[in-house]
């Protein structure tokens, strides 16, 4: 092993991830580590691209629309049609999470009213909050 080739162990410690999610990848074509005998060898190129797909899930991409972004580097454009389709993509995600954001504010307002309300409840009874 040399600078340019990194383990699965080391994969797994420098990104937190787990073998079976490397071997995931793989199997999903996302990631494609060089095969010394039993013993996968991961390249500068699985590095970047785990990064990515780490983040995309992170922004809530699909595995699926990760893959064919990430695809769209081999189009011999400058990665015009990849930072196209990924702003696209990126526009949509975030309107989801921006709605999904939204009403987890809500629910928790609405869930502090709740407790509010218990709270004076036990109180007009004498009953003590349970200590926080």
């Amino acid at each position: 092993m040399n600078d340019e080739h990194w383990t699965i162990g080391r994969m797994c410690e420098e990104f937190g991830v787990t073998p079976r999610t490397l071997r995931f990848y793989e199997a999903k074509e996302l990631l494609s580590p060089v095969r010394e005998g039993q013993k996968r060898l991961f390249t500068r190129r699985d590095r970047a691209r785990l990064k990515l797909i780490l983040q995309g899930k992170r922004f809530g991409y699909s595995l699926e629309e990760i893959r064919q972004l990430l695809n769209l580097y081999y189009i011999n454009d400058q990665q015009a049609t990849q930072i196209s389709r990924t702003y696209e993509l990126g526009q949509k995600h975030l309107t989801a999470m921006i709605a999904k954001r939204d009403e987890l504010n809500e629910a928790i307002a609405e869930f502090q009213e709740k407790l509010s309300w218990g709270e004076q409840v036990l109180a007009s009874k004498g009953v003590k909050k349970a200590a926080e």
